[in-house]
C-alpha cells in the first residue's frame, strides 16, 4: 500500500460524508465541517504516514484552495437569495456592513494591539482578515434553496447570508490597508498610503468589481433564459455545472479589469436571479453550485484539522487566544447589536444575527493571501496560530449551538407575530 492508496480512501470516505452527513447532523448541535474537522485532527494523531499539511510553507497553494472556495460559496450564497436588492428591503445587511464590519474592525485592530502588543499594521490585518464572515460553516444559519417568493426567508437567515456573500469581499480594502500600512511605515505609523488606497483599493476595486458582477450577470441572465434558439438557452438543458462557468467567468473578468473578483461573484449570482427569478433553473444551478461547495468545505476543514495536529497551534500564545476569544464572544455580538439598534429585528433575532459572525474559510484566504503581498513585523506562524485558533473556536462554537439556536428562534417565531421595533 503507497500513500497514494490512503489518499484515495480518505477523499472517498470524505465525499461519501460530505453527501451523508448534512442530513444527519440538520438540527443537531452538531455540523459537517466540525466533524471534518475533528475528523482531520484525529485521522492525524494517528501513527501515519500521512503528506505534511503547513499553510505557512505552502502559501500560495491555501491562498488558491481557499479562494476557490469562498467564490463557489459566494454564487452559492447569491443563487440562493429570493429578495431582490433595495435599500428598504436589504437594511439590516446595510446596517451589518456599514456599522458592524467597521466598528468589529476598529475595535479587534485595538485589542490586538493593546494585548498582543503588535505594531498598527498587523493589527489592522488580523482586524482585516477575521473581517469576513462565513456562514457556509453553520448551515442552520443560511438561506436554503431558492423559491419564487422573495418574502420566503426569514430575517435573520437573510441577514447572515447576505452579509457574508458581501463582506467576503469588502474585507480586501482592509487588508490592503494592513499591507500599505505596513510597506509605508514597518512597525511604526504613517498615513501616507491612506490617499491612494482610498481613491484605487477603496473607491476604483469596488466600483468595478460591482460593475463587472453586473455585467457578467446582464450577460449570462439573457445566455441562460433570453435566447430564442433552445440550443443556446442554457436554462432548456439544465446542467448545473454552468454554474462554475459563471462564477469563473465573472471572478475572472473583473480581476482582469483590476476589481474585486469577490464582489463580482455574489453580484452575479444576485443578478442571474433578477433575470428570471420564478424560473427552476435557478435551483439546479444553486443544488450543484452546493455540492462543489459542501465537497471544498469538507476538504479545507480536514486539511486545517491536520495543520492543527501537527502542531500549528504551537505558536499560540495567551494572549492571542484572549484575542480570539474576545473577537467572537465580546466585538462581534456586540458590534452587531450596535449595528441593528432601530432595525426591524426583534429582540432575540438580533442578538442571534449578532452573536453568528462565523469566522472561516474567508480568513484563510485573506491571511494567506496578505503574507503573499509583504511582510509583516510579526512572526507568520504566530499570525496563522491566532487566526486558526479563531476558525477552530468558531467552527466548534457555532456548529454546536446553531441547530438548536435557530430552532429555538424559529419555534418562538411561530408561536409570537413579528415585532418591527424591539430595540
Amino acid at each position: 500500500m503507497t500513500i497514494g492508496d490512503g489518499l484515495f480512501a480518505c477523499v472517498g470516505v470524505g465525499a461519501l460524508g460530505a453527501a451523508v452527513l448534512p442530513r444527519l447532523v440538520a438540527g443537531r448541535p452538531l455540523s459537517l465541517p466540525l466533524v471534518f474537522l475533528v475528523g482531520g485532527i484525529c485521522v492525524y494523531l494517528l501513527p501515519l504516514p500521512l503528506p505534511e499539511v503547513d499553510p505557512v510553507d505552502d502559501r500560495l497553494l491555501t491562498e488558491h484552495v481557499t479562494e476557490i472556495g469562498v467564490i463557489i460559496a459566494l454564487m452559492g450564497a447569491g443563487l440562493a437569495l429570493n429578495r431582490p436588492v433595495g435599500r428598504r428591503r436589504w437594511g439590516t445587511t446595510w446596517r451589518l456592513l456599514g456599522i458592524t464590519m467597521p466598528l468589529t474592525v476598529v475595535v479587534t485592530a485595538l485589542v490586538a494591539w493593546w494585548l498582543l502588543d503588535w505594531p498598527p499594521a498587523a493589527a489592522l490585518l488580523l482586524a482585516a482578515v477575521l473581517a469576513p464572515t462565513d456562514p457556509v460553516l453553520a448551515s442552520e444559519v443560511r438561506v436554503g434553496e431558492p423559491t419564487e417568493d422573495e418574502h420566503d426567508e426569514d430575517e435573520v437567515r437573510f441577514a447572515l447570508t447576505s452579509e457574508a456573500g458581501l463582506n467576503d469581499g469588502l474585507a480586501f480594502p482592509l487588508t490592503y490597508a494592513a499591507v500599505a500600512l505596513a510597506a509605508a511605515a514597518g512597525s511604526g505609523w504613517s498615513t501616507d498610503w491612506a490617499g491612494s488606497w482610498v481613491l484605487e483599493d477603496v473607491v476604483f476595486k469596488c466600483v468595478v468589481g460591482v460593475l463587472g458582477g453586473l455585467l457578467a450577470g446582464r450577460l449570462l441572465g439573457w445566455l441562460f433564459f433570453r435566447p430564442r434558439s433552445p440550443e443556446l438557452r442554457l436554462s432548456e438543458h439544465r446542467e448545473g455545472f454552468v454554474a462554475l462557468g459563471a462564477t469563473f467567468l465573472s471572478y475572472g473578468m473583473t480581476e482582469l479589469a483590476g476589481g474585486y473578483g469577490f464582489l463580482a461573484v455574489f453580484t452575479t449570482a444576485c443578478t442571474i436571479r433578477a433575470a428570471e427569478r420564478a424560473h427552476g433553473f435557478h435551483n439546479i444551478l444553486h443544488d450543484f453550485v452546493e455540492q462543489i461547495e459542501r465537497l471544498f468545505t469538507a476538504a479545507v476543514l480536514f486539511l486545517l484539522g491536520a495543520f492543527i495536529a501537527l502542531g500549528g497551534l504551537a505558536a499560540l500564545t495567551w494572549q492571542g487566544a484572549v484575542t480570539a476569544l474576545v473577537v467572537l464572544l465580546v466585538i462581534r455580538p456586540l458590534s452587531g447589536w450596535t449595528g441593528l439598534l432601530g432595525s426591524r429585528l426583534g429582540k432575540w433575532e438580533r442578538w442571534v444575527v449578532a452573536g453568528y459572525g462565523i469566522r472561516g474559510i474567508g480568513s484563510l484566504y485573506y491571511l494567506a493571501y496578505a503574507l503573499g503581498q509583504h511582510d509583516f513585523p510579526v512572526p507568520e506562524r504566530e499570525l496563522w496560530a491566532v487566526v486558526t485558533f479563531t476558525v477552530l473556536v468558531s467552527v466548534v462554537l457555532h456548529g454546536v449551538t446553531a441547530g438548536p439556536v435557530v430552532g429555538r428562534l424559529d419555534r418562538l417565531r411561530t408561536a409570537s407575530p413579528p415585532r418591527q421595533e424591539d430595540t
